[in-house]
């Protein structure tokens, strides 16, 4: 009889990093940064200086998941240590585009010409700062610093109108430190 193994992932754990690990929910701290993130479908575990993922099954659907898993972990390390950073660009062609910051939104005013307000939410833990036409996120958690980037970038995606003419808009010109 074949007896089917399931697959066994370890990542070390940097040093300066607190980790617990409850219920395949990993909680990771370091210089006053909290991301708690939680696992379903897989057995999460702190052995030692190690973070070990767990699966009952070794088929390459679970070897895929665990692949993605450990990458989210990685991310999770990586953010705690340094930020991650994305830049956006804002371009005006034929209006010139306000942007401001106001509580946890972004506010954009006088986009195509429109004197409807555009808005985005800000989670807590990202950070946004506007220096002349570059708008900056800065936040431990990958996941949630791209999302404000691609909703900023959404709110001002130019539907019904030809996009060799209307360039107008706020583009993503760098992604986690990488140029795009």
């Amino acid at each position: 009889m074949n007896k089917v193994k399931g697959l066994i992932r370890k990542i070390k754990i940097p040093e300066g990093l607190e980790v617990e690990v409850e219920r395949n929910e990993l909680h990771a701290k370091s210089n006053g940064e909290e991301i708690k993130r939680r696992f379903p479908k897989v057995t999460v575990e702190k052995e030692e200086k190690n973070v070990v993922i767990r699966t009952k099954l070794s088929t390459r659907r679970e070897r895929k998941q665990i692949n993605t898993i450990v990458a989210h972990i990685n991310n999770i390390f990586k953010g705690l240590q340094e930020k991650f950073i994305y830049k956006l660009q804002i371009c005006a062609v034929h209006f010139p585009i306000n942007v401001s910051l106001k509580d946890n939104e972004i506010i954009i005013k006088n986009f195509l010409g429109e004197s409807k307000e555009r808005k985005v939410k800000i989670p807590e833990k990202v950070e946004v700062k506007i220096e002349n036409d570059i708008i900056a996120i800065k936040s431990a958690d990958k996941e949630a610093a791209g999302q404000v980037a691609a909703n900023i970038e959404k709110a001002t995606q130019i539907k019904d109108k030809d996009r060799r003419i209307f360039q107008d808009g706020i583009f993503m010109i760098e992604k986690a430190g990488k140029k795009v």
